[in-house]
């Protein structure tokens, strides 16, 4: 009886626990090679509730607080691009952002692509890119 038991405490306990959303820092990854391809830093998130006007324009805002030049937006397509130049090589990184309506809420994608023979601290990238992302929901 005090298996039965603790078998349904452990059942009710998991189904009364909700599915934790995946977090922008959860979601980032790295694809290329360092010095011998490009390298693209890319993340997402689903923020609820968040109307995709409004993420589009707390996403433009946090590319300018990052230094990010020449952010251009295209509100029917909900894509936003962006440059930084940090290297000195005159050769600048393009930060793309998208925003699409998912469910009552919005999913933001986002990749920064540093060209070859460039590389970028991961650790740093994603801070900065969760920053951006995050600013959805402000």
């Amino acid at each position: 009886m005090k298996t039965m038991l603790s078998v349904t405490t452990l059942i009710m306990s998991l189904v009364a626990t909700p599915i934790l959303a995946q977090t922008c820092e959860g979601n980032f990854r790295v694809e290329g090679t360092p010095m011998l391809t490009a390298l693209n830093f890319r993340t997402s998130q689903t923020f609820a509730g968040v109307d995709r006007d409004r993420a589009i324009n707390n996403l433009r805002s946090a590319m300018l607080a990052e230094g990010f030049i020449r952010v251009s937006v295209d509100r029917s397509a909900g894509a936003l691009t962006a440059f930084q130049e940090t290297s000195g090589s005159g050769r600048p990184e393009t930060l793309r952002v998208s925003a699409r309506k998912a469910g009552k809420g919005t999913r933001v994608d986002a990749v920064f692509m540093i060209q070859a023979g460039q590389i970028a601290d991961a650790a740093t990238v994603r801070g900065y890119l969760c920053r951006v992302v995050s600013a959805t929901r402000d």
